[in-house]
């Protein structure tokens, strides 16, 4: 059998998988937005939007300018 007809499945494969591991980094941003007391009244509803609405890249941001930090 030749190998390069399973290159098609591989790629599939290495898609799905990045795509689960982002969709549980941006779940655990998620609940972590939810769960930690921000200083600011608003800043909680704040966050919880920008990673409801900018999906991915608003955990990549969270993760950097709130997570990270703790």
């Amino acid at each position: 059998m030749n190998s390069l007809m399973f290159v098609p499945f591989m790629f599939v494969f290495v898609l799905l998988a990045v795509a689960i591991a982002v969709f549980v980094f941006w779940i655990v941003m998620l609940v972590d937005a939810l769960q930690r007391r921000f200083k600011g009244k608003n800043e909680k509803l704040l966050w919880v939007l920008v990673l409801i609405f900018a999906s991915w890249i608003g955990a990549i941001i969270y993760y950097f300018l709130v997570y990270n930090k703790k």
